[in-house]
């Protein structure tokens, strides 16, 4: 048995005009640079895994994370989050993968948003 799926009718010699007298998209700017602190989960200090091990492990998991390089280290955070008690019930939520996993050896930490260099 095939099953085929044609599209039919896709626009096919339609044409699109953009409209000439709308005003160009806005320009995409940087977010001005927020006076409050905001916190990251540092998930694990001293890296016993490779980065791309843990951040995969973190995907598997739910908890997507960045990697930002600071001072030269490579660090792996969740976040930012506004308020410190925000990351503080993320990194519990990560601690508690963790141990479910059996996964003891990596420290959580929350730290003040570093900004990447």
């Amino acid at each position: 048995m095939m099953a085929v799926l044609a599209l039919v009718g896709c626009g096919e010699g339609k044409r699109v005009e953009a409209n000439k007298s709308a005003p160009v998209a806005a320009q995409v700017q940087p977010a001005p640079a927020s006076t409050t602190p905001q916190w990251d989960v540092l998930v694990g200090s001293q890296l016993p895994l490779a980065v791309s091990d843990l951040t995969g492990w973190l995907i598997e998991h739910g908890i997507i994370s960045n990697v930002l390089t600071v001072e030269g280290k490579r660090l792996v955070v969740v976040g930012p989050f506004a308020s410190q008690a925000e990351a503080e019930a993320k990194k519990n939520e990560v601690i508690e993968k963790l141990v479910k996993a059996k996964k003891r050896d990596i420290d959580v930490t929350v730290i003040e948003h570093q900004t990447a260099q």
